[in-house]
């Protein structure tokens, strides 16, 4: 039987080019370009009262999908931001979120792989899939995502070997099957297993019990509170 042990994971390297695009940052060197990308943007967010959800509760880990080039956009669009920055009360929810997991089903965490989304960011994303498929997915920046107010994650269950649990479709999956409005459906039909649906649940089950609102469409995705309240109690981080 393999043996594994929680460990915290390495911050992942910056498309530093995507960095000094996106931050406004010209400085000489590469290295010290990444370095004040971080300390500014993070100070930034720290500044706006943001807080670092690791800094709370250190068994929550965290890999941003949008901070590589692994997501569907296949480009780095955070730069060097590596942390999960929240809003207090919703960085509150998700360590209650990540208690309750720890009480029920101490062989797993949560991962979380996106917080904030400054308004910037979000105008980035929109220019990239804007006349294209995937443009019904992504918040038209006008508006603004629950991300771009610091009140909600996208998050996901990993075993103790950091192994994410099988879902039924990756994260940012473009497709009916990623609803959970339809998941008894599939599963009738065999295209979702019971496995995968009850992961689902679980990840649902403690993120609600934390206060959090899950959607309908997508089921990674979570909001702090209802869309009007957040709206009417917090601003847009630009």
């Amino acid at each position: 039987m393999e043996y594994c042990t929680f460990k915290k994971r390495l911050p992942r390297v910056a498309n530093l080019f995507a960095a000094t695009v996106l931050w406004g940052i010209s400085i000489c060197t590469p290295s010290a370009r990444a370095a004040e990308n971080d300390t500014t943007l993070e100070s930034r967010l720290v500044r706006l009262g943001l807080v670092d959800a690791q800094a709370l509760d250190s068994t929550i880990e965290v890999a941003l999908k949008y901070a590589d080039t692994t997501n569907f956009m296949k480009e780095n669009v955070y730069g060097g931001l590596t942390k999960c920055f929240l809003q207090p009360e919703a960085a509150n929810k998700l360590v209650k979120a990540s208690e309750y997991l720890r009480a029920r089903r101490p062989d797993l965490r949560l991962l979380v792989v996106d917080g904030v989304r400054p308004q910037r960011v979000q105008r980035v994303m929109w220019d990239i899939v804007q006349g294209t498929s995937m443009q019904r997915y992504v918040a038209n920046p006008r508006w603004g995502s629950m991300h771009n107010y610091g009140c909600a994650v996208d998050v996901t269950l990993v075993d103790s070997c950091g192994k994410r649990l099988d879902m039924g479709t990756p994260m940012d999956y473009f497709g009916a099957l990623a609803q959970p409005r339809l998941e008894k459906r599939f599963m009738e039909a065999g295209k979702l297993t019971a496995k995968e649906v009850s992961n689902r649940r679980l990840l649902r089950s403690v993120m609600q019990e934390a206060g959090f609102h899950s959607l309908p469409i997508e089921w990674w995705h979570f909001n702090a509170f209802e869309k009007d309240y957040i709206r009417k109690h917090y601003a847009i981080i630009e």
